[in-house]
């Protein structure tokens, strides 16, 4: 810590959290390693790739690129908090479900895009999906059944 550390309260899953930070932390660090919410992964750390994605007040950020002391006037949420202590997320069962995940990494960053997209939109067309996720890079997958289980939810299908 620098001496401009100071306490900040986030609004992060729907629960206030302090932890101290430098002015400048990103929020993907204050995230990681002052609430050890290791959900948004750490990628390329320029705001390219998509794995640091969290909601800010239901809008998809890059966590990496975010500055965590202008983040607290916004409702955070990540991956740990997406289906809170309920059951998963229809986006998350239709991943599950229809194997939209190979490894895993790009997954949570993913899923926030995703839901930032429905938040907006229930009922996105493909090229809605497919433009929602064009910020986050996926090695295995090659994106169709990433797509295809966005699909399925926006056609109001259940698992």
């Amino acid at each position: 810590m620098s001496n401009d550390a100071q306490a900040l309260t986030l609004r992060v899953n729907g629960e206030d959290r302090t932890v101290v930070a430098d002015g400048g932390d990103r929020l993907l660090t204050v995230l990681r390693d002052g609430l050890q919410l290791t959900g948004p992964k750490r990628g390329c750390n320029q705001g390219v790739c998509g794995t640091c994605t969290v909601l800010a007040d239901r809008k998809p950020v890059r966590s990496c690129l975010a500055i965590a002391a202008n983040s607290t006037d916004f409702e955070i949420t990540t991956i740990e908090g997406l289906a809170g202590d309920g059951p998963m997320t229809d986006l998350q069962r239709a991943f599950v479900e229809g194997a939209a995940m190979q490894c895993g990494f790009c997954t949570p960053g993913m899923l926030m895009a995703l839901t930032g997209l429905f938040n907006d939109n229930a009922t996105p067309d493909e090229t809605e999906i497919r433009h929602a996720i064009s910020g986050n890079l996926c090695r295995c997958t090659g994106y169709v059944k990433i797509v295809q289980a966005a699909q399925r939810v926006a056609k109001g299908v259940k698992g």
